[in-house]
């Protein structure tokens, strides 16, 4: 679409040109990572000869297929220290990119069930405290307070011994803002171009200098991986492994009711996780199916299970009906944090291994990426995060944290 045609009609936010003959810079996956990468190259580093490669259509993928949660209260000092940066970030993106994405800080709680549950979480409240995130420790009767429709007695399989509370925490409208990056990506000169998948890439030894897609030959200097869960099977055609694993994750909306659940409420020992969406439908997620695959649904016993577990925890959603349901691809390494930095192939970059964790990363991986590729070296946040990491052993252990999709 040409600029003329933007303006006549502005309903279209951003262009769809053909991909041209070389770009600085390739970023490969068109979903909220891949489109933050190329604002913040364009914003921050002057890059604007961008090219943003997606298969299919923009953020059709993992960021159409989320259930939008934003929180940034993780154990440790690494993890807190990106989530808490994309947190902040996502503060101030709505007046940034001038769109209202609907972000909505109506605070998460994590639920404890066992007294595990509960030594657990009182520790992770006092380290999100000394890495500066707000975090409180709420009594059962708090936790009714907060969220009245929320059961907690104590005959019941895994009664409410407390929750942890994060009030800045919240959900946003995942389709909007990746609109919004686009749009902005669009007015900084970078070319999003969908419906072209890569197929192989070119290398000149171990340096990349160019991607072949279903497009044509693109020459590039720099390409960054945004893939999600199909990371593995590019870096496989690029000559190297990738310690992740993919799985289908699976979520699911009922039809809309009169706004009744005021807050955002998980459950790690039951594997369910509740919020309600803006126009008031029921937002709920589970965790991932146990085997691995690169389907966009999942096994019914998955959400079996999911609904038991809602309807003991919130009896109010007893006799809601369920509109429909989806699956994800999540892409997770054996440490549940993910994967930002260098590869073996000189000027690629990967960032992939957010699990359960890319949207509410969005940002601070934009942000982080977007860094590493412009300069050649990681950002102060994500230097953590490497690939040597798994040769080191100088693993970031947030299974705790990221046990149930979030």
């Amino acid at each position: 679409m040409s600029t003329q045609q933007l303006k006549e009609h502005p309903e279209f936010l951003w262009h769809n040109p053909d991909p041209k003959k070389s770009y600085d810079a390739v970023i490969i996956g068109g979903g909220g990572h891949g489109l933050a990468t190329a604002y913040y190259l364009a914003k921050n580093h002057g890059m604007t000869n961008i090219a943003i490669l997606e298969k299919g259509w923009l953020a059709g993928g993992n960021m159409a297929r989320n259930t939008t949660i934003i929180r940034s209260n993780y154990l440790w000092d690494e993890s807190a220290a990106i989530y808490e940066q994309s947190l902040k970030l996502w503060e101030i993106l709505p007046e940034e990119l001038e769109y209202d994405f609907l972000f909505s800080q109506r605070g998460v709680m994590n639920l404890a069930h066992t007294l595990g549950d509960v030594r657990e979480s009182i520790r992770r409240v006092g380290a999100n405290q000394l890495n500066g995130v707000d975090a409180e420790w709420l009594d059962p009767k708090q936790v009714k307070e907060l969220c009245p429709i929320l059961n907690i007695s104590d005959n019941i399989r895994y009664p409410v011994m407390g929750a942890t509370y994060q009030p800045r925490a919240g959900i946003a409208k995942h389709d909007h803002v990746a609109w919004a990056f686009a749009r902005k990506c669009d007015e900084l000169g970078v070319d999003i171009i969908q419906n072209c998948e890569v197929t192989g890439f070119i290398k000149d030894g171990e340096r990349v200098t160019g991607v072949e897609t279903s497009r044509g030959t693109i020459s590039t200097g720099k390409v960054g991986l945004c893939a999600a869960g199909h990371s593995s099977l590019l870096a496989e055609m690029a000559g190297f492994r990738l310690p992740i694993q993919s799985h289908p994750l699976q979520a699911l909306v009922s039809e809309l009711h009169e706004p009744v659940h005021p807050t955002v409420v998980m459950s790690n020992q039951v594997h369910v996780y509740v919020s309600q969406a803006h126009k008031g439908e029921l937002v709920m997620g589970a965790g991932v199916d146990s085997y691995n695959g690169y389907g966009q649904r999942g096994s019914f016993h998955v959400i079996e299970e999911q609904m038991a577990a809602a309807v003991e925890l919130f009896p109010i959603f007893a006799r809601a009906h369920v509109l429909r349901t989806w699956g994800g691809i999540v892409d997770t390494t054996m440490d549940a944090s993910p994967i930002i930095g260098t590869t073996p192939v000189e000027n690629m970059y990967v960032n992939c291994g957010w699990g359960t964790g890319g949207f509410k990363g969005t940002p601070a991986a934009g942000l982080t990426f977007a860094h590493t590729i412009a300069t050649g070296a990681p950002h102060a946040l994500n230097k953590p995060f490497s690939l040597e990491r798994f040769e080191t052993g100088a693993l970031i252990d947030e299974h705790g944290a990221a046990a149930v999709a979030h």
